[in-house]
């Protein structure tokens, strides 16, 4: 089976670029599957995950300014030349399926180029940030909206990570499949460690803002933690945070680690992950820390976490109740048998996400795709 997946690029560090890595390697290495990944705006730099030798990439050079809308007149003038070389390339290459991956330009045109090749769109972003603008919606929102709804109605599925978000789409055409796990180690943390980890995208959905105000409280009865944090992103958001963490004088027990390939490593040697995003849709990273062990305290967010984490492997905290945030964390590492515990239950929920079992979704919805041959 010829299988491409479309993505702006896999040369940042990000969700959808490590899951698509992972995907992509399962199904290289699968005889008589041909995996091609076509990007808009790869500029000649490497892969930061790895992909197996046998995965083909395509970059089309289209570079839109990312730091403009898509519909700034300079993007916009670049639309043409971006439909045009991905109908050449689905010519070129005559795929069983397209996946569109991330969600940029080629989302809005993929349904309507090479008929007869069934298309796939995953959505790794939770809709419930649409919710309020749908409700009242400026006459342009009102309009794209629409148009939006229209074209997910043309691809054959739409790939969604949890039930939640099921009902945030107008058309009968989703299916639920999370993302898979990327690794499941053979051993597990010990737990004993006073290191406190998190980990993802520099960006202000995030939280971390939030998270160092919490850790700021925290800190003040609990000087033995330390709290790690791992993810890269905008340089001036970064030094933002920095500036925060100095003016909070808590530089000592709190510190801003940068990106990592080795994030496996560095959860084994903590006792608990902490999430404090405004949104998630499936965020993989707390599966990570289920497989390595660690107990989850999170804010619970539409609409991701809640779908991981119950009361037997975490907790979840009201969203923004920094207080509580506060009281359940420190209760927590003051208990190292209920973290024990939560950690051992967090590693048995892990496993129903391994590799295998997830990629057989995709396998069977693939085949149920594409005529029989």
């Amino acid at each position: 089976m010829k299988i491409i997946f479309i993505i702006d690029q896999v040369y940042l560090h990000g969700g959808i670029e490590r899951v698509l890595s992972i995907k992509a390697n399962y199904l290289a290495e699968k005889e008589g599957n041909e995996v091609h990944i076509i990007t808009t705006e790869q500029k000649e730099e490497k892969p930061c995950y790895s992909f197996d030798k046998r995965v083909i990439f395509k970059d089309l050079g289209i570079n839109y300014n990312r730091r403009k809308s898509y519909f700034h007149p300079k993007n916009l003038k670049k639309l043409p030349r971006h439909i045009s070389k991905t109908k050449a390339a689905l010519k070129d290459i005559n795929p069983d399926i397209v996946v569109v991956c991330s969600h940029s330009v080629d989302t809005y045109f993929v349904p309507f180029i090479v008929k007869g090749i069934p298309k796939v769109k995953e959505f790794h972003y939770s809709r419930f940030i649409e919710k309020e603008k749908r409700k009242n919606p400026s006459f342009f929102k009102k309009y794209f909206f629409k148009f939006a709804d229209y074209v997910e109605s043309k691809y054959d599925r739409l790939v969604i990570l949890n039930k939640d978000e099921s009902n945030y789409y107008k058309s009968d055409n989703t299916i639920v499949i999370s993302n898979p796990l990327t690794f499941y180690p053979d051993n597990v943390s010990d737990l004993s460690n006073n290191r406190i980890i998190t980990a993802g995208r520099i960006a202000a959905v995030k939280g971390y803002d939030i998270l160092i105000d919490i850790w700021q409280e925290f800190s003040k009865t609990r000087k033995d933690c330390q709290l790690h944090i791992f993810g890269s992103g905008e340089a001036n958001y970064v030094k933002k945070l920095q500036d925060k963490i100095y003016a909070a004088g808590i530089q000592d027990s709190i510190k801003l680690m940068g990106s990592t390939d080795k994030i496996k490593e560095e959860m084994m040697q903590s006792s608990v992950f902490v999430m404090t995003s405004h949104n998630e849709c499936f965020p993989l990273v707390l599966l990570e820390a289920q497989a390595c062990g660690l107990p989850i305290v999170s804010f619970d967010c539409p609409y991701g976490p809640r779908n991981i984490i119950d009361k037997n492997t975490g907790i979840l905290i009201p969203p923004y109740d920094n207080n509580a945030f506060v009281d359940q964390l420190n209760t927590l590492m003051s208990d190292r048998d209920r973290i024990q515990e939560m950690g051992k239950n967090a590693r048995e929920n892990a496993k129903n996400y391994q590799l295998d079992a997830v990629m057989a979704l995709w396998q069977k919805m693939f085949n149920d795709l594409t005529p029989k041959k």
